[in-house]
C-alpha cells in the first residue's frame, strides 16, 4: 500500500499538562516525536503518500514536517475546526484514497509488519482489515469475534461484558469502497458507525492479529511504559503490550 491516513486530531486530554503546549502526535518518545516515528516506520514499508488530520496546535506538526520531503514521503494536512471522528476525518482526503490505503491512529506506536498486514488484506478480499491486539482491559476497547477464516462476525465498541480479549488496535487496511459507508459531512467513527454498518450490510470485514509490539501513548502510564521499553532496547523487543 502506498497511501496512509494518520489520525492526529486528538486533544490528548489524559496527557495534560504535557499536551497543553505540545500536540499529542508530537509527544516525544525516546527523543523523537511519535508522529515522526510513525511516518518513518510507514515509509520503511513502502508508504509514500500520507495524510494527517490535525486540530490542537496544528502548526507545531506542519512546521516540523513541511511537505514530508525531508522524510522521503509526500505529506498532506487538514485542520479540523470541529473534530470529525476517526472516519469523518477521511473526507478531507477522498481524492487521494482511490486505491487500497491504511488508517493509523496517531497515538499508536508499533513495530508491526505493515507489509504482512497489507498482504493479508489482499488475500482476504475484504473491504477492510482491522488490526487486532490482545488487551487486559477489554471492556474499554472495541472488541471483535472472528470465524476460522479471520472474517469478523461481531464488532462491539466498549461492551459492558467482554466476550474476547481481541481488540481494535487502531490500524486498518481499507478498500476505497469503505468511503461509501462514511457520510460526506459531519462526525463519523469507525468503531461505532462504519464497522457495524459494514457488518449489517453483509460486507466482508477481516481481523489481523498483530504479533509485534503495539502500544498507544494516550495516558501518562502508557507513555512511561513505552519510554521504558525503549530504554531496554525496545527496537529489538518483539512482544505485545497494551
Amino acid at each position: 500500500m502506498k497511501t496512509a491516513v494518520i489520525l492526529s486530531a486528538g486533544l490528548g486530554t489524559r496527557l495534560r499538562p504535557l499536551t497543553d503546549t505540545c500536540p499529542k502526535p508530537m509527544v516525544p518518545l525516546a527523543g523523537m516525536p511519535l508522529l515522526e516515528r510513525t511516518v518513518r516506520h510507514l515509509a520503511a514499508h513502502g508508504v509514500t503518500d500520507m495524510a494527517v488530520n490535525l486540530h490542537h496546535l496544528p502548526h507545531a506538526v506542519m512546521d516540523h514536517f513541511g511537505d514530508g520531503s525531508a522524510f522521503g514521503v509526500r505529506l498532506r494536512f487538514s485542520v479540523e475546526d470541529d473534530l470529525l471522528g476517526t472516519a469523518g476525518a477521511l473526507n478531507a482526503f477522498r481524492d487521494m484514497l482511490t486505491a487500497p490505503f491504511l488508517v493509523w491512529y496517531g497515538d499508536v506506536f508499533s513495530t508491526m509488519d505493515v507489509t504482512s498486514m497489507a498482504a493479508f488484506h489482499r488475500r482476504a478480499g475484504g473491504l477492510a482489515t482491522v488490526g487486532l491486539y490482545r488487551v487486559d482491559n477489554p471492556t474499554q476497547c472495541g472488541l471483535v469475534d472472528r470465524d476460522e477464516t479471520g472474517r469478523i462476525t461481531r464488532f462491539v465498541e466498549k461492551p459492558p461484558v467482554a466476550f474476547t480479549d481481541l481488540a481494535n488496535a487502531g490500524v486498518y487496511a481499507c478498500q476505497p469502497e469503505v468511503l461509501e459507508f462514511i457520510p460526506a459531512h459531519g462526525f463519523c467513527d469507525f468503531g461505532t458507525d462504519v464497522f457495524p454498518a459494514l457488518l449489517a450490510a453483509g460486507k466482508p470485514l477481516f481481523g489481523y492479529p498483530i504479533e509485534e509490539c503495539l502500544i498507544d501513548i494516550g495516558s501518562p502510564e502508557k507513555l512511561a511504559r513505552a519510554q521504558n521499553l525503549f530504554n531496554r532496547n525496545f527496537c529489538l523487543f518483539r512482544g505485545r503490550t497494551t
